[in-house]
């Protein structure tokens, strides 16, 4: 079977964008949950995707594993965490995504059988048709650690959702992504941009000049459009993927 997702009867990223296009009227309302491992992954990775899937009319909620307390030079660990958590919330607000904040410590992220049942646990109360999460193939071990969490709350979930993975300043942390689909983010480009200059605390320009705006246009090239992002679907089999 070439896409095991659709043939398990699971919600797709393409089924979505198709019914979006083509019967918004009859479009049923999904969830959607986006797993990461600090303020700013999430809008910065997929934001665009995010913010296409909210003004669609569906649900999003994003899960940040810590609240970036070492992200702040000169700031202790709750006063970055404070202005880190004020920032995400702000960047949600301008995506319509609701947040919620993990609990775990930037810098210092663990993967263990308690942390398991916690984030499958946060995962199963929104009880998502589709989950994003960071590529595990990553040079930060925060965005390794929200992956291989997402990735066993999807093993050990009876009740099984898609999940997509997500890149964030490819070549540098994120290492050897091939996509398997892509969206095109032509029209909320500019929604993505405002959404990750809420992050003033961490150098928005840096994030953008860290690679984030030549994977949009290079991924939105691959669809003729203005400008795209990649994803990597987890399957039986990680090919077939198309671009909307």
């Amino acid at each position: 079977m070439k896409n095991t997702a659709v043939g398990l009867g699971l919600v797709t990223l393409p089924s979505m964008l198709i019914a979006q296009k083509n019967i918004p009227a009859g479009n049923k309302k999904r969830k959607i949950i986006c797993v990461g491992g600090h303020p700013d992954d999430p809008e910065s990775g997929c934001g665009g995707t995010l913010a296409k899937l909210a003004n669609a009319g569906h649900e999003v909620t994003i899960i940040y594993l810590t609240t970036g307390e070492v992200g702040i030079p000169g700031k202790s660990h709750d006063e970055a965490a404070a202005i880190r958590k004020q920032e995400a919330i702000n960047a949600c607000k301008v995506l319509d995504a609701k947040p919620v904040f993990a609990g775990q410590i930037d810098g210092d992220t663990v993967c263990n059988n308690e942390w398991v049942s916690r984030i499958q646990e946060l995962i199963t109360n929104e009880n998502p048709d589709i989950v994003f999460t960071h590529w595990p193939l990553d040079a930060h071990k925060d965005h390794q650690v929200a992956s291989l969490l997402a990735i066993q709350s999807w093993i050990r979930m009876p009740q099984k959702f898609s999940l997509y993975f997500f890149e964030v300043c490819a070549g540098e942390q994120t290492l050897i992504f091939h996509p398997t689909d892509y969206v095109d983010i032509s029209d909320t480009q500019e929604q993505k941009r405002k959404a990750v200059y809420c992050h003033t605390s961490q150098d928005p320009p840096g994030i953008y000049s860290c690679g984030h705006a030549s994977m949009e246009d290079f991924r939105g090239r691959a669809l003729g459009v203005k400008a795209g992002e990649g994803f990597i679907r987890m399957s039986g089999k990680l090919q077939g993927g198309m671009g909307f």
